[in-house]
């Protein structure tokens, strides 16, 4: 049957017509002439046709081996071409990783990373998503996201897994005129009575559950992303509990920025990858590179 014919086969074939010679085919196919001639012998009895017309003193193809041989040789090329693509993916001399992200990750840690990354394998591709969590989640779940990141504890799905990346300590984002901003530090209890414009979906999960009960503010009003709590704060007031990853954005708004104490209470952000997918070749590379980057790519920050 023509299905059990080999790559081994096919070479044997392809070899014998290169040197016109068993013999020498043999020798370029570190074979004994035995082996070879077996090898033709089977390719010849499994297509039921005979493709090489011997002599004595040469070989050369029948009507039928000559019209085959460039169907051979295709078939070895598309092979040759496939193994060499794996081997790019392998060696990362090619691929795609795609990554998504919340704010304020989105703009603050992974752009770093990503460039980092980027210079270290310049032939990979990172398609980078700046999306809600809820649509991280999504893509991991859908498979259109290799890896996503966000905070730690809030993706409860058991087909997603989860590897703590960073601890950030939070800070506070105040108008240059409030009085707390004459301050080097804010204390949890006096931002009790003052309106907080959250960005943050996990904030009392992951922020305000460490804070005593009655320092926590009591006025919070919810917004969907960084830059709008801080454009908000800074025409109306009030505080924005932000990562202190976050201080080049707070800066960039004309803000000040003060460690928050009473107690200190770190972000915890976290990788996320689909638990029974295997990670290509380029997304392994890129997980174990952030993972072995970013707790040392320097979160702390300077007062604002």
């Amino acid at each position: 049957m023509t299905s059990n014919v080999t790559l081994r086969q096919l070479r044997a074939f392809i070899a014998v017509l290169e040197t016109g010679s068993f013999s020498e085919a043999a020798q370029a196919m570190h074979l004994s002439q035995a082996a070879l001639s077996g090898l033709i012998r089977e390719l010849e009895t499994r297509l039921g046709l005979r493709l090489l017309d011997r002599t004595t003193r040469s070989v050369s193809p029948t009507a039928v081996g000559a019209q085959f041989e460039p169907m051979a040789r295709r078939v070895l090329a598309s092979l040759e071409e496939a193994l060499d693509s794996l081997a790019q993916l392998k060696e990362l001399r090619r691929g795609v990783v795609r990554i998504a992200a919340p704010e304020p990750l989105s703009c603050t840690l992974l752009p770093e990373l990503i460039a980092a990354y980027g210079a270290a394998h310049p032939g990979v591709e990172v398609r980078f998503s700046d999306v809600p969590i809820a649509q991280v989640q999504d893509g991991l779940q859908n498979g259109s996201v290799d890896i996503g990141f966000g905070p730690a504890g809030v993706l409860v799905d058991e087909r997603i897994a989860e590897t703590e990346l960073t601890a950030d300590p939070v800070w506070v984002a105040l108008r240059d005129d409030d009085p707390l901003a004459r301050r080097t530090t804010v204390a949890w209890k006096d931002l009790t009575e003052r309106p907080l414009i959250n960005f943050m979906p996990n904030l009392a999960v992951s922020v305000l559950a460490k804070v005593t009960a009655r320092h926590q503010p009591r006025n919070i009003l919810a917004v969907n992303r960084v830059n709008t709590a801080l454009s908000m704060l800074r025409v109306r007031g009030g505080a924005v509990v932000c990562p202190s990853m976050t201080a080049p954005l707070v800066r960039g708004f004309g803000l000040a920025f003060r460690p928050l104490t009473g107690p200190q209470v770190h972000w915890q952000t976290a990788v996320y990858f689909p638990r029974s997918v295997s990670l290509s070749p380029a997304a392994e590379s890129f997980f174990r590179f952030i993972t072995g980057t970013a707790a040392t790519s320097g979160q702390s920050c300077p007062g604002a």
